[in-house]
């Protein structure tokens, strides 16, 4: 299954630096090297296993841009699933540049799926996700069942959050991209020392967080507050969940029929 994903924005206002950081593994730092994309540059993103995220960059220059609006227009808009507009906030040309690239995209899509950047990869990968209502659905059941605070589910390759249900109300709005790019360091450390990332468990006074491997294309974290929930129950639970879960991902996949 494909999605094509359009990128685009000025030249210099970061769509390879975001895409590879997400896609490549990239820290920040090393973004400073990429040079300028040249018209469109393609990449195939395998993503939860047979979901292909085609991911067309298209580059922010000038001649570029008017190329993408007249003789690539038919080309270069058609199939889109999500358009990233990536733009410098002090940018004086903003409001003319999406209001032409908005007009050139009803022609071809819905806008009920375009989304800004402002939002959250997670939440751009979400829409992409087949069955994802009923992933939530069986994930807030096994969060109560186990009595947790939290539960998230992060994609195996990337670590972006594509699902989660909170029982109970945490303070940091911002806690998915923390986590996702402590443990997408945490993996990097990890490989570079030939060393393989199963679990994980982090305990401090107020809480106790377990990360572990859950179907073949995600990983788990479990948040627990209850102290008296011993640790080898938690890990016992993730890990006689992971079937059900594995047989609702095959099902996502068409592997399976959609009956419970």
């Amino acid at each position: 299954m494909k999605k094509k994903v359009l990128l685009m924005g000025k030249s210099g206002s970061g769509k390879t630096s975001m895409r590879s950081i997400i896609f490549a593994n990239y820290i920040a730092r090393d973004t400073s090297r990429l040079g300028a994309t040249i018209d469109v540059e393609h990449s195939h993103v395998r993503f939860l296993g047979n979901l292909v995220l085609n991911l067309w960059d298209c580059g922010g220059q000038e001649a570029f841009m008017e190329n993408y609006f007249a003789s690539q227009r038919d080309n270069i808009f058609r199939n889109v699933e999500v358009l990233i507009y990536v733009f410098d906030v002090e940018s004086r040309e903003l409001g003319k540049l999406l209001n032409e690239t908005l007009y050139t995209l009803m022609e071809y899509m819905d806008m009920n799926r375009f989304l800004c950047i402002e939002m959250a990869w997670s939440n751009i990968v979400y829409e992409l996700i087949p069955n994802v209502k009923e992933l939530e659905q069986n994930l807030k059941e096994f969060t109560n069942i186990i009595d947790a605070d939290e539960v998230l589910l992060f994609e195996r390759a990337t670590f972006l959050v594509i699902s989660h249900y909170r029982m109970r109300p945490h303070r940091d709005a911002n806690r998915f991209e923390k986590v996702s790019n402590i443990i997408k360091q945490f993996k990097l450390s990890c490989s570079k020392l030939a060393a393989h990332f199963q679990s994980m468990e982090v305990r401090n006074s107020n809480f106790a967080a377990f990360i572990d491997i859950f179907t073949s294309n995600t990983y788990c974290m479990v948040i627990m507050s209850d102290a008296s929930i011993p640790s080898a129950a938690t890990l016992i639970n993730i890990r006689n969940a992971r079937k059900h879960f594995e047989k609702l991902e095959r099902m996502s996949q068409g592997h399976l029929p959609l009956s419970r």
